[in-house]
């Protein structure tokens, strides 16, 4: 049955008290996934869950992310430009946006669990590989294969962590996921801080290692944690209830509630669930399931399983939240992977002029080719360590962000919140084009950062609650696919922004959060929303 979403009470939608839990206990009834897993509760099993977040979501922000620390190290052996940079910086996004509907797809009818270990351990041997690069072109290859495998089990995790939270807790799941991404901006330039100044320089069977290398290497490991850690965890109820395997969704059940509870799994109280099979069996655009199904069955079903997305109601829905997350994406990527360059210019500019500051337009002309062009021999500045604080000081910003979006979200919902810190992303980008200072551009960037960051995976969060489980994978793939693509553009043209002028990049970046906050208006309303 279809919900409309639009005339959905948000305080009062999907709560699901003790006393209906119990009546329906009482008259035998087959239980929803949402009453069944109410009854798990809350507890270790869930705290498990956002533990393992905290590597999942390390593996998306060092895959996007490593290049603009490598710039700094890397410069003078691969001979880079800034086109250069700004290419390594789109490429990852690039393999992102190749594979998003693939694993969309599979995830959605293949299941979570076993393409989640695959995903994130084809993607350690990936990163690990790109830390034996000699040259530019590994490098490029090596990450955009890294996009293409990450992209699948990052939009995957997302729903994953919501289909084991009940509706009380489920609007936190992707302010975990989020604030484990912000922990991954502080965590990234400390490895790089302890790793890129120092002088290494030693050879392994013609293949030479600098600093750089040692440090791509490290951020493989995250990747290889978490595919290995998945391997312990069960498939995703809510899955396995869309395909008509009740007995194992309902052995499932039993497992979470007694880690959770100390009690026996014999003790729950849901004996029996609703069949969702015959729910969809109406759906005039497909997307029927049979229970039970083979894999061959199961790719078959696959294909006119999506159907729905593109048919009313969701089509609307898939087109405003895509759009909505193009805008999000690439305003917040354009100037989030460039600010480590941005804090080095600032060093350099310092470093050039005894010490001395300007306003952070005056220290960007530095940047550009012609004031380059000067000096033939290519010189790292390695007493840079400002660069990494800096950085460190903007991601632990976004962590403080999500301490307190927990708290505010419950009081005036996804909606406006998720608009609101759009708005806010707009303004702190202007005021850094505004700064005098570097410490009033630092403030802006780490104010940007965490509401950018926030905008992004409250608007993730939402995404989760419009759709149905065997299209919310999908598409989260398909908002994040089309956003990549803005990402990936931005980063290409961002270098001829900054060498246009600086007042481009920062008017260019906040007009695309403006538009993200009038679209999301249009939003509906989500909060409290039981998982279709």
């Amino acid at each position: 049955m279809d919900i409309d979403l639009d005339v959905i009470d948000s305080r009062k939608a999907s709560v699901i008290s003790e006393a209906k839990v119990s009546r329906r206990l009482s008259e035998h009834e087959p239980a929803t996934f949402e009453e069944a897993i109410t009854e798990t509760k809350f507890g270790k099993f869930n705290i498990v869950l956002a533990l393992l977040a905290i590597p999942a979501s390390l593996c998306v922000v060092f895959d996007t992310s490593t290049m603009s620390y490598t710039f700094v190290a890397a410069q003078c052996d691969l001979e880079l430009s800034l086109s250069d940079k700004g290419l390594l910086n789109a490429v990852t996004y690039g393999g992102m946006i190749t594979s998003a509907v693939i694993w969309g797809f599979l995830f959605d009818v293949l299941g979570r669990k076993r393409l989640l270990v695959i995903g994130f351990l084809i993607d350690s041997i990936f990163v690990f590989t790109s830390s034996l690069t000699q040259n530019i072109a590994l490098l490029l290859v090596t990450k955009y294969l890294q996009g293409f495998i990450i992209n699948g089990p990052f939009a995957a995790l997302s729903s994953y962590m919501s289909e084991f939270h009940s509706a009380k807790y489920r609007p936190n799941c992707q302010l975990i996921i989020g604030s484990c991404n912000s922990f991954g901006t502080v965590l990234l330039p400390m490895i790089a801080w302890g790793i890129l100044p120092n002088t290494i320089d030693f050879s392994i069977f013609n293949y030479n290692f600098h600093s750089w290398n040692i440090f791509l290497l490290i951020t493989g490991l995250p990747a290889f944690i978490t595919g290995l850690m998945f391997i312990l965890l069960p498939e995703s109820p809510k899955f396995l209830m869309s395909r008509g395997e009740n007995d194992k969704a309902l052995e499932v059940f039993r497992k979470v509630y007694s880690i959770n509870t100390g009690q026996p799994k014999d003790t729950y109280p849901i004996r029996k669930l609703v069949d969702e099979t015959k729910l969809k069996a109406n759906n005039q655009h497909g997307g029927q399931v049979t229970a039970q199904r083979s894999t061959v069955q199961t790719l078959k079903e696959g294909f006119r399983q999506i159907k729905p997305l593109f048919f009313p109601p969701y089509l609307l829905k898939v087109i405003l939240t895509c759009a909505i997350m193009l805008f999000i994406v690439m305003g917040l990527n354009m100037l989030r992977l460039w600010l480590p360059q941005i804090f080095q210019t600032i060093t350099d500019y310092q470093v050039a002029h005894n010490g001395s500051t300007a306003s952070l337009c005056t220290m960007l002309e530095i940047i550009t080719p012609s004031n380059n062009a000067s000096s033939d021999e290519c010189v790292v500045n390695t007493d840079n360590s400002t660069v990494y604080i800096n950085s460190i000081i903007v991601g632990c910003t976004a962590i403080c962000g999500y301490v307190v979006a927990g708290s505010v979200i419950r009081l005036i919902g996804k909606k406006k919140m998720v608009v609101g810190v759009q708005c806010m992303t707009a303004a702190a980008c202007v005021g850094m084009y505004f700064s005098k200072q570097p410490v009033t551009a630092l403030i802006s960037a780490s104010l940007f950062m965490a509401a950018g960051s926030l905008s992004n995976n409250v608007m993730i969060s939402i995404v989760v609650d419009l759709f149905p489980t065997t299209l919310r994978t999908l598409a989260i793939a398909l908002g994040m696919m089309i956003g990549r693509c803005g990402a990936m553009m931005g980063n290409f043209i961002f270098p001829y922004l900054l060498e246009s002028g600086c007042e481009p990049p920062f008017f260019v970046v906040s007009g695309f959060m403006l538009a993200a906050a009038a679209l999301s208006l249009t939003l509906p309303n989500t909060d409290m929303q039981a998982l279709q």
